[in-house]
């Protein structure tokens, strides 16, 4: 019965909970035992929460006894070591943070806690949850359960290698230009990343941009990330930028009264796509046409403009740099080496800063003028596939791209603010996941959650999940 409880998604855990046909515990202790066999080769846990077991017993009786319970009553979940965790250690991937124990929860764990769920552990991230990988000095290295040696991605590269090895059915991560969608991609799962503010970043860091992070949950499931996001958004009286209340738009997948409209593209300015992920995008297209959707190819003649991928560089940059030389002045010799490099990249002009800031509002024109004739824009997650470790630049159908490049297809989205969901739908001839991105107009949760839902009972790769036996 563990195998089974470490591959249903968060819904049926619930319901199995809720209906006595297992209990919280079990759950709980099927999960712990997942994490004890096979997290030592893919060090995707750094912190197990103590007492979720004895949140799990209470969780039971609770049940027992009649009581309302929450829509994830004892069902565990867990949440990337930037997301603060009252009693548990966050130390946020660096050793200049190491003990630190904070004393409240950042909203996101307190409302999926307020649900009924069961914070478990804590997952891996780079250092300041800043880059492509999930490496660092004070907890190491992350590998990906489908072949360890190749990257789980950044930054929430242990939360997506956690679920995709059935240690976690539900979990909380951050994204910045790539972060929730492109390690989901990487290891198989599926992400969300709803418009910007509508999940609070209280009580995660960094900040910096704060007008470019975005919270979203990864699960193993369309319905589970549905169900989270209900349970995160809105907001709560302390992050600025989560201002919508819940109510417009409740984000559980509801169907347009017409036939959906698709634009998808592989390129579009945006840079090389390897061919096996262009093809994913296309049978993706051929799958909702098939379905019933009006299918077009497209381009986005603003990504051809302004490279949106520059335009975050020259943003972040600007903004990110104080903070990290606040925290980290003293300790120089404790810095992992990507937050070495943002510290000596070149500061960003006034000059160039406005000039970003102007393409970024040249750039949010060109995607609602697209929005304005579809409902949904269907492209890759990640450029690649999961790559090797530590690779500092990649051939992408023949062509050679800095690492970052990655994120080319992701990032646009961090700028404009607007709703995309990571999914798989294929498979590399070397057998890695490769994933499909859905984005919608702002505030479009339900329409981007409905396609999603029927991508995925379309799709040729359901249920598939790594064998940790083989994985090298």
């Amino acid at each position: 019965m563990t195998t089974d409880l470490t591959r249903s998604d968060a819904t049926e855990l619930a319901e199995l909970i809720r209906t006595g046909k297992t209990s919280s515990v079990e759950v709980v202790q099927a999960h712990l035992d997942r994490i004890e066999a096979v997290d030592p080769r893919i060090n995707a846990v750094v912190t197990l929460a103590d007492g979720a077991l004895d949140a799990a017993r209470a969780a039971d009786e609770q049940l027992a006894s009649g009581v309302e319970v929450g829509p994830l009553h004892g069902v565990p979940f867990t949440a990337k070591d930037s997301f603060d965790t009252a009693g548990v250690l966050t130390q946020r991937g660096s050793p200049i943070f190491a003990g630190r124990v904070p004393e409240t929860d950042a909203t996101a764990v307190a409302r999926l806690k307020q649900a009924g769920g069961i914070l478990l552990a804590k997952t891996n991230l780079p250092e300041f949850s800043y880059w492509i990988e999930s490496d660092n000095l004070l907890t190491g290295r992350t590998n990906n359960p489908w072949d360890l040696d190749r990257s789980p991605g950044g930054s929430s590269g242990g939360e997506s290698a956690a679920i995709a090895a059935g240690m976690s059915p539900l979990g909380l991560a951050t994204d910045l230009s790539i972060s929730v969608r492109g390690p989901a991609a990487d290891t198989g799962v599926s992400s969300f990343k709803p418009t910007h503010g509508r999940i609070p970043m209280t009580g995660i860091w960094p900040r910096e941009p704060r007008r470019n992070w975005h919270v979203g949950p990864m699960a193993r499931s369309v319905r589970d990330l549905a169900l989270a996001y209900r349970l995160l958004a809105g907001p709560d009286g302390a992050d600025g930028f989560s201002t919508t209340p819940p109510r417009f738009d409740t984000g559980l997948g509801t169907a347009p009264d017409r036939p959906l409209r698709v634009g998808w593209l592989v390129d579009s300015g945006l840079g090389p796509t390897d061919p096996e992920v262009a093809a994913t995008v296309r049978a993706a297209a051929d799958a909702l046409r098939t379905a019933g959707a009006r299918v077009d190819a497209v381009s986005i003649p603003a990504f051809e403009r302004d490279n949106p991928l520059e335009v975050w560089t020259k943003l972040s940059t600007m903004e990110v740099k104080p903070a990290f030389r606040q925290v980290t002045a003293g300790h120089e010799e404790q810095m992992f080496d990507y937050t070495k490099f943002v510290a000596t990249m070149p500061d960003t002009t006034v000059e160039e800063f406005v000039l970003a800031e102007q393409a970024v509002e040249r750039l949010r024109d060109g995607v609602a003028r697209f929005f304005h004739q579809y409902d949904l824009l269907l492209l890759p997650v990640t450029t690649i596939p999961a790559h090797k470790h530590r690779l500092e630049e990649f051939t992408v159908d023949g062509r050679t791209v800095g690492a970052f490049h990655v994120s080319s297809t992701t990032v646009p989205f961090n700028l404009t603010g607007n709703p995309a969901l990571a999914m798989r739908f294929g498979t590399s001839s070397d057998g890695m996941p490769i994933a499909v991105q859905l984005t919608a107009n702002l505030h479009a949760e339900s329409t981007i959650l409905h396609a999603a839902s029927l991508l995925e009972s379309l799709s040729p790769v359901r249920g598939q999940y790594p064998d940790l036996a083989s994985a090298s």
